[in-house]
């Protein structure tokens, strides 16, 4: 009668250790699937923010090089001068005079080229950084006319008195333009070209930064560019 009863409790045991397994495999195989399921979300939580990122940059970088052109603005200005030189001789009994009436007719352009801007892209904080915008380049194209032109050949015009005229008249010129709007209105179209790459950064959710400033509107750029 002992070996049934033996028999029975190696069976029950046996059942047991196998039921044992199956509960555990059923929590091993829950863990498994529980850290898989976290490893692909974490993938693909990562993989998605690394292309919204490069996706974000992508898009700054194209904006920039779409502004980065040369931005003209032109004007007209006039300006005449009548030129005179005299040459004495004989302890200044006798002197010989030189002059010209000179009607000077220039195109002027104010030109800012934003190929040379410097940036800094931070992706990670989601900042652009403007950190160098170049300065206007100031062009003038002169017309030179001469009227009642007198000279003789003991005092004739020589290139060093068209040297004096050309400098007399730019200097007049840069004064001219310096009173004009022509500066500021290149600048208000300066203005205009970067807040292109405000109204993106804003719409992305970035920052823009210019001169250690945070630039929220187009009224801050205005004043850091025209200051």
């Amino acid at each position: 009668m002992s070996e049934p009863s033996a028999n029975y409790n190696k069976s029950g045991f046996i059942n047991n250790l196998m039921q044992f397994f199956s509960e555990s495999r059923k929590w091993i195989v829950a863990v498994l699937f529980a850290i898989i399921v976290y490893l692909v979300y974490q993938l693909v939580t990562k993989s998605s923010t690394t292309s919204t990122i490069e996706y974000d940059t992508n898009l700054i970088e194209q904006q920039i090089k779409n502004v980065g052109k040369l931005v003209v603005t032109e004007g007209h200005f006039a300006e005449v001068i009548t030129y005179k030189d005299q040459k004495k001789y004989l302890l200044d009994i006798i002197s010989f005079e030189k002059k010209a009436l000179v009607v000077v007719n220039a195109e002027v352009t104010v030109s800012f080229d934003l190929s040379k801007i410097s940036y800094d892209i931070d992706a990670q904080n989601k900042t652009l950084t403007i950190k160098f915008i170049p300065k206007e380049e100031i062009k003038i194209y002169p017309d030179y006319k001469y009227y009642d032109v007198q000279s003789t050949k003991l005092n004739d015009f020589t290139a060093e008195d068209y040297n004096k005229i050309n400098k007399t008249v730019r200097a007049n010129l840069a004064k001219k333009i310096e009173k004009s709007s022509l500066k500021t209105n290149a600048k208000n179209r300066l203005v205009s070209e970067l807040s292109n790459m405000l109204l993106l950064t804003k719409s992305m959710g970035w920052k823009l930064q210019y001169d250690g400033e945070v630039i929220n509107s187009e009224s801050d750029f205005a004043e850091k560019v025209k200051g």
